[in-house]
């Protein structure tokens, strides 16, 4: 009777956490100016957005910053640490806001990591000419609990995150909604879609990975034997070859490094591992996140100097990425790997004897402390079915060179107005405008369509379809995370 008595009270505090925002914004005017001053009327109510935004419980203001044209909120949001029992402790969760108009549609973004405290907009965003916002995903510093229970990080609390925060702005940004998200960001946006479909009215999901069966890999392997130029394979195995036929000149460079900068390797085990794994990681990244037209940069392995090819694998994968303090800010990631999202092994023939250890499992990537429960193979097929037979509104985009495209989203019979699109030559940064022109133009507009802001010559005409907003080079530049030259999504 307590435990039943604790629950419903619970309940009811959270649906007030949504109900009494929606009451207290019900019937406020749109602010048509972005600027928060609708009508004198509403003025004499308190009807500044920050105000409205802020008088949503739960809900307060870390930072307001200011960009042309744009209200922008750093915020911080109460969520329950285990949504299947709310009352049993909460945390403080970041995102932003990026007002535009309550009369605009609101793209909802999330990159699966951290989140960006400076104003940016997505791709569908600019399309739009929408509002944003973006979400920390849980368990990412600073929006993890204290203590962090671990067994709580999975996808399935994570949409509910992100469907309460779309609870409780719906009332204020009551127009179309759309979820979006690049790399992990696009696998939230699609286990969001997949565990809450009522809440969005599309998902433009760009470069997510669908690692459905974790032990078969085979399509990575088929994509480093065909991708690019055979010269271009070519010159980029010798080089990750070479780092490994030198390891202990290199390692010694690495050592010296090490020591200089106080990194360490309590996680990994061992520098030699992280020696390994860095080299590993050099032909990935490259093709992760560089052009084929960069592969003349590539230093010839005949001739390179030990310095050039140290200096090489460090430009294309990072010797602190598996240092304890490059791995720290990503432990939530590697938990998710080797939990339910998988992660990718592949072959390296042309490293027949060379390797030690091979690709690690993401679990050599989480502090021992961390307690690691069994993979669950079940969650990725679910997921996958679920695309499969009921996607609705959906668009995958992907980089036809990018590796992480190798293990895709793909629709099927029982899916509806969804669609999955490579762009020719691109990368990881693969974009709608990157498109062929006939795709590019249908699936902007679907976007437009789905946000209903689709102009009447669109809606007879796709190929007019074009971007709402401008291009603004600050705004829509992509900021690149912090050490993000690494194996993951």
């Amino acid at each position: 009777m307590r435990s039943a008595l604790r629950w419903l009270l619970a309940f009811v505090v959270l649906l007030g956490t949504v109900s009494t925002a929606g009451a207290a914004t019900a019937a406020v005017p749109h602010d048509t100016a972005g600027t928060g001053a609708t009508t004198a009327a509403g003025a004499a109510t308190g009807t500044d957005i920050k105000d409205r935004i802020l008088a949503i419980p739960g809900m307060s203001l870390i930072q307001e910053k200011p960009y042309p044209g744009y209200r922008f909120f750093v915020l911080n949001y109460t969520q329950p640490v285990d949504h299947h029992r709310p009352w049993a402790g909460t945390f403080q969760q970041r995102l932003t806001v990026l007002h535009k108009d309550t009369s605009r549609p609101t793209v909802f973004y999330t990159s699966g990591y951290g989140v960006s405290t400076n104003p940016s907009r997505r791709e569908p965003t600019q399309i739009v000419d929408g509002n944003q916002v973006s979400m920390e995903y849980r368990y990412f510093t600073p929006s993890r609990p204290q203590p962090a229970d671990w067994s709580k990080l999975d996808i399935w609390q994570a949409a509910s995150d992100q469907h309460r925060i779309f609870a409780a702005l719906k009332r204020i940004y009551d127009r179309k909604w759309l979820a979006t998200g690049i790399s992990k960001g696009g696998m939230t946006a699609t286990y969001y879609e997949r565990f809450y479909p009522r809440d969005m009215d599309g998902v433009v999901a760009y470069v997510a990975p669908n690692d459905v069966v974790n032990d078969e890999d085979s399509a990575y392997d088929r994509f480093f034997e065909t991708v690019g130029t055979k010269e271009c394979r070519d010159r980029l195995n010798a080089l990750q070859r070479e780092a490994l036929v030198r390891r202990t000149p290199l390692q010694a460079k690495y050592r010296a490094w090490a020591d200089a900068n106080g990194a360490t390797f309590r996680t990994v085990g061992t520098l030699d591992k992280a020696y390994e794994a860095v080299v590993l990681d050099f032909v990935w990244g490259f093709w992760q996140y560089h052009l084929e037209s960069e592969c003349a940069d590539v230093p010839d392995a005949k001739t390179a100097s030990d310095q050039a090819v140290y200096d090489t694998i460090d430009a294309y994968s990072g010797w602190s990425a598996y240092t304890d303090q490059g791995l720290e800010g990503y432990t939530p990631y590697y938990y998710q790997a080797a939990t339910e999202l998988g992660a990718p092994t592949i072959e390296l023939p042309h490293l027949k004897g060379l390797t030690r250890y091979g690709y690690l499992p993401p679990s050599s990537f989480v502090p021992r402390e961390v307690p690691l429960p069994r993979f669950k193979p079940w969650v990725m097929r679910d997921v996958d079915t679920w695309v499969r037979h009921n996607a609705q509104r959906m668009i995958f985009v992907y980089g036809a060179n990018d590796p992480w495209g190798a293990e895709r989203f793909r629709v099927g019979a029982g899916s509806r107005d969804s669609y999955v699109y490579a762009a020719p030559g691109a990368n990881h940064g693969a974009t709608v405008s990157a498109l062929v022109p006939a795709e590019r133009d249908r699936a902007t507009a679907r976007i437009l369509a789905w946000a209903d802001v689709a102009p009447a010559a669109v809606q007879s005409s796709p190929e007019l379809a074009r971007p709402l907003a401008p291009f603004d080079a600050r705004l829509d530049k992509r900021e690149a995370k912090e050490g993000e030259l690494r194996l993951r999504p």
